[in-house]
Formats: C-alpha cells, sequence, structure tokens
C-alpha cells in the first residue's frame, strides 16, 4: 500500500497468521502513531481477502491519521492455515492478531475496523476487548447483520463507534442493519445510493472514516 509496508507471519490457533503492516502517517511533531488499527475482511468462502478494496480503504485513512494499520487473512485464506470456521475460529484469529501486534503489556491504543463479515467479527472481538480498557476506535462497513448474529455495540462504545451502510446495498439490506441498531440506539451512516462494495465511492467512504477519527482525537 506504501512504502512502509511489511508482511508479516503471525501465529494463531490455527497455525500461522498472513498479514501485512502499513505504517502511519505521523503528523508533525508527532513521535508515535496514536496506536495499531486491525482490520478485517469479507467472508472467506466468498473471495473476501486483506486485500479486498474496502478493507484497504479502510487501512489507508487509518493510516493517514496517525495510525499503523494492521490488515490479516482469516484461517483459509491465503497462506493463513485453518479452514473456515462459521466465525468463531476467526474472532479466535483476530483477537491473535490483536496481542500479537498491540499487546496489552504495551499499553498501546487499538481500533477496531471490519467490513461485511469482517464486521461481523471484529463487533464481537468489540464486545469481548472493550471492557479491558483496549479499544480507543471501532468502525463497521457493510455489517452483515443478516446473515450472523451481529454482537451489539457496548453503550459506551457508541461515541468511538462509526457504522457505515450502503442504502442499495444487495448483499446486506440496509433494513437489517436498521433491525441491530435500533434497539441499540445506535446510529448508522447510510451512504445514499451505495451499494456493498462502493463502488464508485470509496473515497467517500474514506473520508467518512477521516472525519470519524479525527473528531475522535
Amino acid at each position: 500500500m506504501n512504502a512502509q509496508t511489511e508482511r508479516l507471519t503471525l501465529s494463531g490457533p490455527a497455525g500461522a497468521i498472513e498479514a501485512v503492516r502499513d505504517a502511519a502517517t505521523l503528523a508533525d511533531g508527532a513521535a508515535a502513531p496514536r496506536g495499531v488499527a486491525i482490520i478485517a475482511h469479507p467472508h472467506p468462502l466468498f473471495g473476501g481477502t486483506m486485500d479486498n478494496k474496502v478493507v484497504q480503504t479502510l487501512a489507508r485513512a487509518f493510516v493517514q491519521c496517525g495510525w499503523t494499520a494492521v490488515r490479516f487473512n482469516f484461517r483459509g485464506v491465503g497462506a493463513t492455515e485453518g479452514v473456515y470456521d462459521e466465525g468463531q475460529g476467526e474472532l479466535q484469529d483476530l483477537l491473535a492478531v490483536v496481542e500479537q501486534v498491540a499487546p496489552a503489556a504495551a499499553g498501546q491504543r487499538i481500533a477496531l475496523a471490519g467490513f461485511s463479515f469482517g464486521a461481523f467479527v471484529t463487533s464481537h472481538a468489540l464486545a469481548a476487548l472493550w471492557p479491558q480498557g483496549r479499544v480507543d476506535q471501532a468502525v463497521l462497513v457493510g455489517t452483515a447483520a443478516s446473515r450472523f448474529a451481529v454482537a451489539p455495540v457496548p453503550p459506551d462504545a457508541h461515541l468511538r463507534t462509526l457504522v457505515v451502510h450502503g442504502e442499495h446495498d444487495d448483499t446486506v439490506p440496509l433494513a437489517a442493519v436498521m433491525d441491530w441498531a435500533r434497539p441499540q440506539i445506535l446510529p448508522v451512516t447510510v451512504i445514499p445510493a451505495g451499494g456493498h462494495f462502493f463502488h464508485g465511492q470509496l473515497p467517500l467512504l474514506k473520508n467518512l472514516v477521516v472525519r470519524h477519527l479525527q473528531s475522535r482525537g
């Protein structure tokens, strides 16, 4: 993605995990990145990988805002070992990545982001990690609420969480996301005429994420 993209091989519960780390763009006077953002990709059985365009767009947004961005392949994708596990094993993959790229003992700020199936998995990681005080930001895009049991966002994480969905998403209907968000009174940012993959609207998606990250400090 940029000249400071590093390929990683991490350890996961099903074996090796393939990942890439994109270095943060540091603002003038900044001595270190704001934290580490871990970004999860779409469904492994339908072509989802860490190189998905939406996933890369999320990574670019975090990098621009001073975060180190880590993308990784779930089990069974690319060089990551293991087989698809309907989200349960994938959650363990994500948590393993978090602990290796931003160990709890290091006290780093972390952000969690995901697209489609990755947003579903990320929702459960957010539920697990938020009580530990480790998560600073969350971004859920095209959340697969019609296909999986997406975890509620912890109430005190709402202001730190951006949910984005396309108005005309024909993979995950907007109505399904609203049905998930409504009981939580969780705001959803809708991109007019947007589809599941935001064709032609990735710059807008990136700008929405950048604005969210900048507004939260």
